[in-house]
């Protein structure tokens, strides 16, 4: 895998509203580039969530039942009006609902089950396009702890190997790597994110090529995700599961 030398294009489109047909909406914002084999498209969660419908109107819930409801873990309140939880196998806040960019302030949920939608999406363009390597990552905004400001992750991937094994390479002086691996997945995705932009940029696509990424026909919802017992910070989440209240 190299990434010597890649490119990352944000795609300006026009507003995508609830229930819109994402499939054509993603062709018709990109036909004019002409997709190419091997490239990766960066889809916000926002604009998947939109088209599934995934919005709950703000007077009909709490935020707090809310984002119990939509959490796997839920690990208690935190600064800023917002509750540490997990979802889909990441630790962020608020069950991943979002307020913002919200055209009748409802609140937007993930999208149910994101590796579906990324192998939708995936099936859909390279139909449309005639591809056989093509790579989609949907991706959020994500916060990391002890670091001021948000940066991209991936939600789900479909299409390309989403983590790099690097043990055995050897390093600079010749001696095996034990445990080293690239998160792939997550490192396009921060790409593309910052390509998108945060606000009102109307920029929910990013095109990513030159990445000689390994292609796949699948994706795989295990590959990036780690279980807690085997995270290094294994014992930091212990602690706050002990200390939430039972969901």
């Amino acid at each position: 895998m190299s990434f010597e030398s890649y490119r990352v294009r944000a795609i300006h489109t026009e507003l995508f509203r609830v229930g819109q047909d994402l499939g054509e909406f993603l062709v018709n914002s990109l036909a004019s580039l002409e997709p190419r084999e091997e490239w990766i498209i960066g889809v916000t969660s926002k604009i998947v969530s939109l088209a599934e419908g995934r919005l709950v109107p703000r007077d009909s819930i709490s935020k707090t039942e809310l984002v119990r409801r939509e959490s796997d873990v839920y690990l208690g309140e935190i600064a800023y009006d917002c509750h540490l939880t997990i979802k889909h196998g990441l630790l962020i806040p608020s069950a991943g609902i979002d307020e913002s960019n919200s055209e009748t302030g409802a609140y937007i949920l993930y999208p149910e089950d994101p590796f579906a939608s990324a192998r939708k999406i995936h099936s859909h363009l390279c139909s449309r396009f005639s591809l056989t390597k093509l790579g989609v990552v949907i991706t959020d905004s994500h916060t990391t702890p002890l670091r001021r400001g948000v940066t991209g992750i991936s939600l789900a991937h479909w299409g390309f190997r989403g983590i790099a094994n690097l043990v055995d390479h050897p390093d600079l002086f010749g001696r095996p790597l034990r445990v080293t691996s690239v998160n792939v997945a997550d490192a396009i995705a921060g790409a593309a994110v910052f390509a998108m932009g945060e606000a009102n940029d109307q920029r929910p696509l990013a095109v990513i090529d030159g990445i000689n990424a390994e292609f796949t026909d699948h994706g795989d919802p295990g590959e990036v995700s780690i279980s807690r017992e085997e995270d290094l910070y294994a014992p930091i989440l212990k602690t706050a599961l002990v200390q939430s209240d039972p969901v």
